[in-house]
């Protein structure tokens, strides 16, 4: 048993007194409820299987557990850093539990899912960073359901050499990595990374491996300007990003940073119109918007797109 307290907030960042303004209309969402988000829950919990759906407080749950939608969160529920955005535990982890992989592969069987999103908290302890745990997940549900395609929310593997290359070589359908915000913010929202670290992550994901997607995010809200989002999204493009998502921050208790801004749905349509101007191939840009909200439906416009792109 893990003996180090967990902590879900960066303590030296944040006062108590670190209160957002009142949420607007345009985000509140349904309490989760119903016959197939129990039934959801149910599976899950019978598999011991963690998510980052509950873990980092999502308010997306409602909707996608309803549709028997989750992302799977591997190695465990208590992540090495303490980004100041984030409601997952931070402290000490417990050794990775091998017949995870499998376990997520069960249940992603059982849900029947036709896309799967595999995340995980940062693990700086191991070795790898965890990425042969990646690809033991990859390979287990290949194995179980061939014809699930598989979308990876990965850490950023900082000073973990050879591993990038070997989760790009289990081919995942989909990479993602979040770059979360804009540089300057960095220090402050997530102290624990480094901005063209992650940048060229995924430039080298393309390098490897040009047939497979890349896919990054960013919150707003957190005091960044219209020109600095503008140049991260010059940046993603440069790295040859296919897919961005675009969602409002927010808090998830007052030790974390403060949304110092509620952005307007007309604004998330700008920065939509933008990106797409740039050359992404896909865009979601709403208040709701996470990393893998709709990843199904947004994998196969993907496919699409692509498709449509070599018969022109």
């Amino acid at each position: 048993m893990n003996e180090i307290k967990k902590i879900r907030h960066p303590e030296k960042v944040h006062k108590q007194d670190n209160i957002s303004p009142p949420k607007p209309d345009w985000l509140r969402v349904k309490a989760p409820l119903g016959k197939i988000f129990e039934e959801t829950k149910g599976l899950l919990d019978d598999l011991n299987i963690t998510t980052v759906c509950e873990e980092a407080s999502c308010p997306n749950i409602g909707n996608c557990w309803s549709k028997k939608h989750a992302t799977m969160m591997i190695m465990g529920d208590t992540c090495t850093r303490a980004c100041a955005f984030c409601n997952v535990a931070t402290g000490k982890p417990n050794k990775l539990d091998l017949s995870e992989p499998i376990r997520v592969a069960k249940s992603v069987a059982r849900l029947k899912l036709s896309h799967v999103v595999i995340t995980s908290v940062d693990r700086d302890d191991l070795n790898d960073g965890g990425a042969n745990h990646f690809v033991n997940t990859i390979n287990d549900i290949r194995h179980f359901s061939p014809k699930t395609s598989i979308e990876i929310l990965t850490p950023d593997f900082l000073r973990k050499v050879g591993a990038l290359e070997k989760v790009i070589n289990a081919k995942p359908d989909v990479f993602n990595h979040n770059l979360e915000t804009v540089p300057r913010l960095y220090p402050t929202v997530r102290p624990g990374a480094r901005y063209f670290h992650s940048l060229n992550l995924l430039a080298k994901v393309k390098e490897v491996d040009p047939n497979i997607f890349t896919k990054s995010g960013i919150m707003v809200g957190l005091g960044e300007s219209q020109n600095e989002i503008y140049q991260v999204m010059d940046d993603m493009r440069s790295a040859d990003i296919d897919f961005l998502t675009i969602g409002q921050y927010l808090q998830p208790t007052v030790k974390h940073h403060k949304v110092e801004k509620f952005v307007n749905p007309d604004e998330f349509d700008l920065y939509k119109k933008v990106a797409l101007s740039k050359g992404f191939l896909l865009v979601s840009s709403s208040p709701l918007t996470r990393s893998s909200f709709h990843a199904s439906e947004d994998f196969e416009k993907l496919k699409k797109i692509r498709i449509n792109q070599l018969n022109s």
